[in-house]
């Protein structure tokens, strides 16, 4: 039996103490245009403190809501 210097790391993401950065802002937008599925939705609710997800829609929505006002610049400014 070997061991190694390394600490024991999960095989697969459902292993894992809580979730990182990226999967929440990943499930938030799933979330978010209606394509969450059932497996990740659970995951969240296990894994995710709801701060965290708060904040992560948050940030979501002020990006969606900056960038339809660029696209509505553009387009006044296009046809102005």
């Amino acid at each position: 039996m070997t061991h190694s210097a390394e600490p024991d790391r999960p095989e697969d993401s459902s292993q894992q103490e809580s979730l990182t950065l990226l999967q929440m802002f990943g499930s938030a937008f799933a979330a978010m245009i209606g394509v969450q599925s059932k497996e990740k939705r659970e995951r969240d609710f296990a894994k995710g403190k709801a701060s965290h997800f708060i904040i992560v829609g948050v940030v979501l929505t002020a990006g969606f809501v900056l960038a339809m006002a660029g696209v509505v610049t553009l387009v006044l400014s296009l046809i102005g």
